[in-house]
């Protein structure tokens, strides 16, 4: 009703510290001759103070979950070649795999296809999963999944992000991205594929 403590007491005809007392503990039972007088006044109140009770007594609506930041990572090979981006980022340079964000809904194995195509012009395909972690340095969840090259020449398609991209001979890797920073299942996947 928007009104003080002690106006509202007044108008219920009850002390000012029973209504502290609500304020206090607003998940009390009250007796029934209390809960008349608030019926009553209730009933009294004009159609604002109703639409207002309203709202205020409706049940929450349903949350949705959140989703964890998430990247979906290609490791596309062609050959004895690796696809990798160079990115900008925190002041410094980064060779990486291909990888992009994965909006709510979307398919991870699909969004990585998409954004190795949009970043560097190569088309591919997703021979298998690598497997997901949280990753290290950025803390999002990154699934990683092992690429074939379909084709497409390697190029900067994104230079807002990138400063360039290159086929890494599978053994000069290391060079480009420093062994204990690569995903151990990647490693044991390129040797397989050796």
């Amino acid at each position: 009703m928007r009104m003080t403590n002690e106006a509202f007491a007044e108008r219920l005809g009850i002390s000012p510290r029973t209504i502290t007392r609500w304020h206090a503990s607003p998940e009390m039972t009250h007796r029934i001759e209390v809960q008349q007088i608030l019926d009553l006044a209730y009933e009294r109140a004009g159609e604002a103070v109703h639409r207002r009770f309203a709202l205020l007594t409706r049940p929450p609506e349903p949350r949705m979950e959140a989703q964890a930041l998430r990247v979906a990572i290609a490791v596309v090979l062609r050959g004895d070649d690796i696809l990798l981006v160079c990115r900008r980022g925190d002041g410094a340079l980064r060779w990486q795999f291909p990888a992009g964000m994965v909006k709510p809904g979307a398919a991870p194995e699909s969004v990585a296809v998409q954004e190795t195509h949009g970043e560097t012009g190569v088309h591919c395909t997703i021979r298998k999963p690598l497997g997901e972690r949280v990753h290290p340095v950025t803390g999002v969840v990154a699934s990683y999944y092992l690429a074939d090259h379909l084709a497409g020449e390697a190029s900067n398609r994104d230079p807002l992000e990138n400063v360039d991209v290159a086929w890494v001979p599978r053994a000069a890797l290391t060079r480009f991205i420093p062994q204990d920073q690569i995903y151990p299942p990647i490693l044991d996947a390129l040797e397989v594929a050796a």
